[in-house]
């Protein structure tokens, strides 16, 4: 393929990712998206495989080899992973981009027909270590998310004494070795400062995410989005690959965006949730000092059901206890149920309820349910007033009052969904236990409010099996 040909194809490719973003800003166009998005990269894919500079079978062979094994991999996951594990995964692909930057630039370090000399060998060696320092960042920030997201790891934040001393210092030590490593004669005298680059870049990368509390997890993700998306820009540069450049600036800033949407959405700021420390890993009960005063009204399967059908508008607040029950098919029975009874049911997405971001909007388009009353935070929460049941399922920070009633909370300012403002409110939920952010929830002690315990699909497949008997 001639470069003129394989310029026009990494365009159309660009475009084609730029409209995939485009796409995947609306649950609507979602699937328009990811198929601009397949698309696009099945475009660069095979423009990549025609160039020049792979025409050569013994090139190409283990390249095909390669990605017919890593192919393989991704079918295998997309079958057998959850949509409960979708935010570990997440995270484990971008620890994979980081660590394909770093070996890129070892690779490209190495490279003997490398023959760049003055200005050209100085900003291409610079390209080399930024490559490094974002992709092992990005490696071993990923691999701690993941362990926090799937379990493995504690989500409390660990917080150092003189922590952010310690990055500081992890910071200078990195530009000095930058400066050894340009002054370096020769492979084997700048091989040691890189080195030492790559394990700071390590540690910091596991240090920086340990140290952010669970509740900020939904912001981690995309910032680590956002750092793989560097961490590709970086590699096409060391490359020299136009398309790479360009795809990995678009995932970078995209990400870098949505992370800011995130903060907003939780009234945090993005260097607090880099500083960490907030959030425990949730599923501590409040001690009766802190507990706020008034009882805790229970109720069963079969009262919630009568509460339902004797509504006219109802509004559904899904949060990570529905995916942990996988009871999103249920919520769309019922829903089915109570529309075709002429009740009018809605639900309210908060941006960070569960792991990820747009977690709860995943879960329910698997479920079926229409996107037309899927409704943001600022589309709904004028109407709780006028609302006769707000169902809550499993979430617990995203429906705390104490966000807007008590200034000294930890989550004070934090937008939340106002649910206590509807008639009845009923939140489903295992036990009495904090959410991710270990604050109790006054909404549980309100006049108003119901609690249903139980495990959500457990507890919603009788209250179906009740409207049903009721018909």
């Amino acid at each position: 393929m001639s470069q003129g040909l394989l310029t026009v194809s990494y365009i159309g490719a660009t475009i084609l990712f730029i409209l995939s973003l485009g796409g995947l800003s609306n649950p609507e166009t979602a699937r328009r998206g990811n198929l601009f998005g397949i698309i696009g990269m099945g475009v660069a894919i095979v423009a990549t495989l025609m160039s020049a500079r792979l025409a050569h079978a013994s090139t190409l062979a283990p390249i095909i080899v390669a990605m017919a094994i890593g192919g393989a991999v991704g079918v295998f996951a997309a079958i057998r992973v959850k949509m409960t594990q979708m935010p570990e995964l997440v995270a484990l692909m971008h620890s994979l981009v980081g660590l394909a930057a770093v070996l890129v630039g070892y690779a490209t370090y190495f490279d003997p027909g490398a023959t760049l000399t003055g200005a050209e060998k100085t900003i291409h060696e610079v390209e080399i270590y930024v490559g490094i320092l974002i992709g092992a960042v990005t490696f071993s920030g990923s691999v701690v998310a993941f362990g926090k997201l799937a379990g493995k790891v504690s989500g409390k934040p660990l917080t150092l004494p003189g922590r952010h001393q310690f990055n500081f210092g992890l910071l200078i030590v990195t530009v000095l070795l930058g400066k050894v490593f340009l002054n370096a004669h020769g492979v084997g005298e700048g091989l040691t400062p890189l080195l030492l680059m790559t394990l700071i870049a390590l540690i910091f990368g596991v240090h920086m995410v340990m140290a952010i509390g669970g509740a900020d997890m939904p912001v981690v993700v995309s910032m680590l989005n956002s750092y793989s998306g560097w961490a590709a820009a970086a590699t096409g540069f060391m490359l020299s690959n136009d398309l790479l450049i360009v795809v990995g600036a678009l995932v970078g800033s995209s990400g870098a965006i949505l992370s800011y949407i995130m903060c907003r959405a939780m009234n945090r700021k993005f260097f607090a949730v880099i500083g960490g420390g907030f959030g425990t890993s949730g599923g501590t009960a409040a001690s009766s000092a802190e507990a706020p005063a008034g009882e805790v009204v229970a109720v069963s399967a079969q009262e919630t059901a009568e509460m339902l059908r004797d509504a006219k508008n109802v509004v559904i607040v899904p949060g990570y206890g529905m995916a942990v029950a996988q009871a999103q098919h249920t919520v769309f029975e019922i829903t089915q149920f109570l529309r075709g009874k002429g009740i009018n049911v809605r639900f309210a997405i908060h941006p960070v309820a569960g792991r990820m971001p747009g977690h709860m909007n995943v879960l329910l388009a698997e479920a079926k349910v229409p996107y037309d009353i899927v409704m943001e935070m600022d589309e709904i929460n004028e109407d709780f007033p006028s609302t006769d049941v707000a169902m809550v399922i499993g979430a617990n920070d995203i429906v705390n009052p104490s966000a807007m009633e008590d200034p000294n909370s930890p989550i004070a300012g934090m937008p939340v969904l106002e649910v206590w403002k509807a008639e009845t409110s009923i939140v489903m939920k295992r036990s009495m236990a904090s959410g991710y952010a270990g604050v109790d929830n006054p909404l549980f002690y309100k006049e108003n409010n119901r609690m249903l315990f139980g495990d959500a699909k457990k507890m919603l497949d009788e209250v179906l099996n009740h409207l049903r008997a009721s018909a």
